[in-house]
C-alpha cells in the first residue's frame, strides 16, 4: 500500500479528487491510504461473494469497493452489504459503516492494519466483519460483542440475521479453483 504522509481531515479527503482513482483511497487515522491493486483471486472471491449475497433472500444487498463515510474516517470494504434502504439515499456515499464487511486479504497488506480497519467500523456500527485469508484457508469472523472466531473447512460461516445464506469456508475458498468456479 503507498500513502500520503500528512495528516488529513475527513472533510479535506472527501474534496480530493482522486479517493475515486483505481484501487480507491482511504482515509484510516488520518493518513490518506490506496488500497492495492486487486489479485485475480481477490477479485474472483469478490465477485462470487457479492453474487452469493445478492441472491439469498434479504432486506440487504452487497456492494464491491462501495465508499462508506464514518465519522472520522473513509473506508472502501472490498464487499459492503448494506440494509437496502440505507443505499437509496441522495447522497452518492453511504453514511455511516457498513451492516457487514468483508475484507479479503491481498499477499502485500498487513493483516494487523486490515484487523484495525474492521474494528474500526464495529465501533461504528457494523454488526459483522469478516477477513478472508486464503493462503491459510481461514475466514476471521469479527463481532462487537463477542469474541474473534476462525472458521474453516466445513464450518458454516455466521452471516447477518435476516439473511437466508448458509455458506461454508470450504465453499468459498474452493471458488478459487478453476473446476469450482461454476
Amino acid at each position: 500500500m503507498s500513502s500520503a504522509t500528512q495528516t488529513l481531515t475527513l472533510e479535506a479527503f472527501l474534496r480530493l479528487p482522486e479517493i475515486e482513482a483505481s484501487p480507491a483511497w482511504e482515509l484510516i487515522d488520518g493518513e490518506m491510504v490506496q488500497k492495492p491493486m486487486p489479485t485475480t483471486h481477490h477479485s474472483i472471491l469478490q465477485k462470487r461473494l457479492v453474487a452469493v449475497i445478492d441472491g439469498a433472500e434479504s432486506p440487504y444487498e452487497a456492494f464491491p469497493e462501495l465508499r462508506c463515510v464514518l465519522s472520522q474516517q473513509s473506508v472502501v470494504p472490498d464487499v459492503a452489504v448494506i440494509l437496502s434502504q440505507r443505499v437509496l439515499s441522495e447522497n452518492s456515499l453511504v453514511q455511516g459503516a457498513p451492516d457487514w464487511m468483508i475484507e479479503i486479504l491481498s499477499p502485500d497488506q498487513s493483516t494487523t492494519k486490515l484487523i484495525a480497519k474492521i474494528q474500526a467500523c464495529l465501533m461504528e456500527g457494523t454488526q459483522l466483519g469478516w477477513l478472508l485469508d486464503s493462503a491459510e484457508g481461514v475466514i476471521m469472523v469479527f463481532w462487537s460483542d463477542r469474541p474473534l472466531a476462525m472458521i474453516s473447512g466445513d464450518t458454516i460461516v455466521p452471516v447477518l440475521p435476516g439473511i437466508d445464506l448458509q455458506i461454508t469456508a470450504k465453499r468459498i475458498f474452493d471458488w478459487l479453483q478453476p473446476q469450482s468456479r461454476v
